[in-house]
């Protein structure tokens, strides 16, 4: 049990970063890199960076997930 979850938070912490490092900052960010960086005329973001929005949020859920699920076995063991 304690194996998967360790694999588990490493395997979402680097896609973790990976993802947050996609998103546009100031300077455009990565995601422009790969085709993230076409604005939608009528709205602030376009549709590739609200899912990369939505994925970087539940990445983040699964990955506190993790964390809680490794302290609670610290906890019990």
């Amino acid at each position: 049990m304690k194996l998967a979850l360790d694999i588990g938070l490493v395997v979402t912490s680097v896609l973790l970063i990976v993802l947050v490092l996609l998103h546009r900052g100031k300077g455009g960010g990565l995601s422009s890199l790969f085709g993230g960086g076409v604005q939608s005329s009528l709205s602030g973001s376009s549709v590739v960076e609200r899912n990369l929005d939505r994925l970087t949020v539940f990445v983040g859920v699964i990955w506190s997930i993790f964390i809680l699920g490794i302290g609670l076995d610290i906890k019990l063991s």
